[in-house]
C-alpha cells in the first residue's frame, strides 16, 4: 500500500508557520480548529504538512508501526486513539524512526511518553497528555481514512498547521486562498496596531461604540 502525499513547498511551510494557527483559523472563516486539549509538548514547536491519518484502538500501538512503513517525508502523522490517555502510544524510539523518514511532526489524540527525549530531538509533537504506561501490539486499525476528533474532521492530505496556540486543518484545495486571506488579515492587524500606537482604540477600530451604546454602556468622552 502506497500512501499518496502532496508535499508542501518550502515557501508554503514558511508562510503557514509564520502566519500562525489563530490567524489561519480566523482567515478561513473561523473553521478548522482541532481540539484545544491537544497541545505541543514544548514552547516553540511549529509544523506544517499534509496529514497521514491513523485511527487505532486505545492502548495498542501496533498500527503506528504499520503506518510508518507507508509514511513519507514531509507528512504529519495524525493519530486518533479516541482521546485515551491511559497509555503512552509513542516515545523516543518511534521519534527516531519518524525523523529518519523525514516526517514533519505528530498529532496524537491520546498520550505519549519520553517527552524530554522528543523535545531534545526537536521533533514537533502535539498530544492530549502524557503517560508512562506502555501498550500492546495486537489490534488492527484504519490508515489513511477520514478522522473524527471531537467536532473536527481530518481527511488524508489535509494540511495540518501547529504552533503554541494549537492546531488547525486546511483543505488542500483551499491552501493558496487561505494563505492569501491570512496575509491580508495580518496586514489589517498591522494597520490596527499602528493606529492604536497613534491613539486609536480597539473599540473605535472595530466599530464597537454603537454596540456599547445599545447595551447601555457608557463611553468615556
Amino acid at each position: 500500500m502506497k500512501v499518496s502525499n502532496t508535499r508542501l513547498s518550502h515557501e508554503n511551510i514558511t508562510s503557514l508557520t509564520k502566519l500562525g494557527t489563530a490567524t489561519i483559523y480566523e482567515a478561513q472563516g473561523a473553521t478548522g480548529a482541532i481540539d484545544s486539549a491537544i497541545k505541543p509538548l514544548a514552547r516553540g514547536m511549529k509544523m506544517a504538512g499534509p496529514a497521514l491519518t491513523l485511527h487505532m484502538r486505545p492502548g495498542d500501538n501496533l498500527m503506528i508501526h504499520y503506518a510508518l512503513l507507508h509514511a513519507e517525508a514531509g507528512q504529519i502523522l495524525v493519530i486518533n486513539c479516541d482521546g485515551f490517555t491511559g497509555a503512552g502510544i509513542w516515545g523516543d524510539v518511534l521519534t527516531t524512526q519518524a525523523q529518519s523518514i523525514g516526517l514533519a511532526g505528530l498529532v496524537v489524540n491520546g498520550a505519549v511518553r519520553d517527552s524530554e527525549a522528543m523535545i531534545d530531538a526537536g521533533f514537533p509533537v502535539f498530544a492530549k497528555g502524557l503517560c508512562i504506561r506502555g501498550t500492546e501490539k495486537k489490534q488492527p486499525g484504519t490508515l489513511n481514512a477520514p478522522l473524527f476528533i471531537n467536532d473536527s474532521i481530518i481527511h488524508p492530505g489535509n494540511i495540518i498547521v501547529g504552533d503554541e496556540d494549537g492546531l488547525v486543518v486546511i483543505k488542500q484545495e483551499h491552501l493558496n486562498e487561505v494563505i492569501r486571506l491570512s496575509e491580508q488579515r495580518e496586514e489589517k492587524e498591522k494597520i490596527f496596531k499602528e493606529k492604536i500606537m497613534a491613539g486609536s482604540s480597539t473599540a473605535e477600530l472595530m466599530g464597537l461604540n454603537e454596540v456599547f451604546s445599545k447595551l447601555g454602556l457608557k463611553i468615556p468622552d
